[in-house]
């Protein structure tokens, strides 16, 4: 038996990537009830909206800014009352080198919206507690789904451009 060399694998390239910071963009909390304070036991009925927006940072090579765009409306149930109006547009910087073109921007869209969401799941919380709300505790946003959905509406609209998604939770 001979021992024949290995055919050379062509190597994957290595993934890089950094969390290089993070922050509130911009955030507005409206606490509605508090200017009329008829009474202070609904039942509350919260939506949340995410979007999603990616962009390249001029003049650095391989870094991304990705941003959550999370609106979170909470009405009384039984009564057209809307009690708090929440919007935060939470930005994460990243460093991304070595993933395919071809693979970058659902890389952009899923895995770094994962990285950064628990820290606005920390930040509604703690604004929804501060405002005089039971703390707003955020489900898990699965940011393939909303990918999904973004890439479906694309198709359905032609191919428009755009690196936005939505969801409603």
């Amino acid at each position: 038996m001979t021992d024949a060399p290995e055919a050379p694998t062509p190597q994957q390239p290595q993934i890089r990537f950094n969390v290089l910071n993070q922050y509130v963009r911009d955030m507005s909390f409206e606490n509605i009830l508090a200017r009329n304070p008829v009474r202070a036991n609904y039942t509350p009925d919260v939506q949340v909206q995410v979007g999603l927006d990616v962009k390249k940072r001029d003049g650095a090579e391989n870094q991304y800014e990705v941003a959550i765009k999370l609106k979170a409306t909470s009405k009384a149930k039984d009564e057209d009352v809307t009690l708090f109006i929440l919007e935060v547009d939470y930005v994460g910087l990243f460093h991304v080198e070595g993933v395919p073109d071809e693979q970058l921007q659902p890389f952009l869209l899923i895995e770094c919206p994962r990285q950064i969401f628990p820290f606005l799941r920390r930040i509604v919380s703690d604004v929804t507690r501060d405002g005089g709300f039971p703390p707003l505790n955020l489900e898990n946003i699965d940011f393939l789904q909303i990918f999904r959905q973004e890439m479906q509406r694309r198709a359905a609209a032609g191919g428009a451009n755009g690196a936005n998604g939505a969801q409603q939770a």
